[in-house]
């Protein structure tokens, strides 16, 4: 699937925050805009510094709705840095690269036959389990070229 376009992706969040009776806000906007141009997970930091006409309160209650109808998705590396992207359905399919020294993550996306490898393994947990897999995540921890 070919990843969409700003303007499909704001039309998207809109619609799943007006299901959820929420109105897609100037905020709300920005944080979106702000995740998208990144193309990356983000610290809440970093999206106070590219939008810092947003208080960093408004920040994160803008990021806990986006979150709650499943346009944001928190990534958590090791001591408790908490990153936000948009949701895959939103982009593309990806893993990432955890540091486990400075926190950062790096997306990336892996080839056709590395997934099958993983759906397979993925499916073969969750036979034995009776569990219904709708997706998966795969976070590899680390250290990154800097903290090495």
């Amino acid at each position: 699937m070919a990843p969409l376009d700003a303007a499909r992706v704001h039309e998207l969040v809109e619609i799943r925050l007006r299901q959820n009776q929420l109105r897609y806000t100037k905020g709300r906007e920005t944080v979106v805009d702000v995740l998208f141009r990144s193309g990356h997970p983000l610290p809440i930091s970093e999206i106070e510094r590219l939008a810092p006409e947003l208080p960093r309160s408004s920040a994160y209650r803008h990021l806990l709705d986006l979150q709650g109808v499943g346009a944001v998705r928190a990534v958590t590396s090791a001591g408790d840095f908490t990153h936000f992207e948009l949701s895959e359905d939103l982009t593309e399919h990806h893993h990432h690269l955890i540091c486990l020294r400075c926190g950062s993550i790096r997306d990336v996306a892996p080839s056709h036959e590395f997934e099958e490898v993983v759906e397979q393994a993925v499916l073969q947990l969750t036979k034995k389990t009776d569990f219904e897999a709708l997706s998966h995540s795969l976070d590899i921890m680390g250290y990154c070229q800097n903290c090495r």
